[in-house]
């Protein structure tokens, strides 16, 4: 059974409910829209058709949508907002309507105006918060966890997943979708990834990190078929993302790092310190699988932002 075969639009009426199953299908099949972002634009549209159905005081309808008005929506914002969903949810939330009434609007079926009048919410600009290099280097390094009561292949998996993420940009996701067949070993010094949408991109894999990757292999106790996954569990099944975030959560207590010390601030440390070498910002779109380059240019808000603060900690006038 497909995703949009299992959701339930109980909040609309059949005809409606039936149109959005057949947008989410679109968008998981022709868009290759993410499975994760299909369930929060149903969630989204569940909430929507909710609060519809008490606004309206009827089961929402196809007619409901051309109908619909810019103080509609802004009351739909405004409960959101009453219920705790941020300016990022909120935003998401519209643009998941828009696209439901564009949708409707190719077939001919119904659309609303009112979705384009109404001014989406401004999401604050939250900066990446990366480690510095030794502390990104420290928390990849299996000698940080050398006083744990861990099994060595256990250090070893964590220290080589973690390695992906800062030497190589990985989600951590993507890092525990690999294969065996596909382990960046030996002369192997690339890994093909497919990111978020469907997105594939090669990411070269430095030899440190290679190494590291071939001292779990070395240690593992389990045998890997090449069809497995590359990561696993303590039991041999499927490695968990829970496990490495506890890991690092343990070395930030050891090495002294910032609560914003978490896995996903090695991606943020890659991108980070290859700009801060002379990477250009095209390449390291590409590395990070970035589909619009407006999204890696954060990067060059935190160079800017690290300078000026070395710049005032440093110089005899700055205070």
């Amino acid at each position: 059974m497909t995703h949009a075969a299992r959701q339930d639009f109980a909040p609309a009426d059949a005809e409606l409910a039936s149109c959005a199953r057949a947008w989410l299908a679109q968008l998981g099949g022709e868009r290759r829209v993410a499975e994760l972002t299909l369930a929060a634009y149903a969630r989204d549209l569940r909430q929507f058709l909710s609060f519809a159905r008490v606004h309206f005081g009827a089961p929402p309808a196809l007619a409901m949508v051309s109908t619909l008005s810019p103080a509609d929506l802004r009351a739909f914002m405004a409960a959101r907002r009453a219920a705790g969903a941020g300016s990022r949810s909120l935003l998401r939330q519209l643009a998941g309507l828009r696209s439901f009434s564009h949708y409707l609007q190719r077939r001919g079926v119904q659309q609303s105006a009112a979705l384009g009048a109404v001014r989406a919410p401004k999401a604050p600009r939250r900066l990446p918060k990366p480690l510095t290099a030794s502390a990104a280097c420290a928390v990849t390094s299996v000698e940080s966890r050398a006083g744990e009561d861990r099994p060595p292949w256990i250090l070893a998996r964590d220290a080589a997943v973690l390695g992906l993420l800062y030497g190589a940009g990985l989600r951590i996701s993507e890092a525990l979708s690999i294969l065996r067949a596909d382990a960046p070993v030996g002369e192997r010094d690339t890994l093909r990834i497919t990111g978020k949408g469907g997105k594939i991109r090669e990411a070269p894999v430095i030899a440190p990190v290679r190494q590291g990757v071939e001292a779990y292999l070395k240690l593992c106790p389990y045998h890997l078929p090449l069809e497995r996954h590359l990561f696993v569990g303590a039991k041999g099944g499927p490695l968990s993302p829970r496990i490495i975030q506890l890991a690092v959560e343990r070395m930030r207590g050891a090495l002294g790092l910032p609560d914003s010390a978490t896995p996903h601030a090695l991606r943020h440390s890659f991108a980070t310190h290859l700009l801060s070498r002379g990477g250009d910002l095209r390449s390291i779109q590409e590395l990070l699988g970035h589909a619009s380059l407006s999204t890696t240019q954060i990067y060059t808000a935190v160079d800017s932002a690290r300078l000026i603060e070395a710049y005032r900690s440093a110089h005899p006038r700055a205070g």
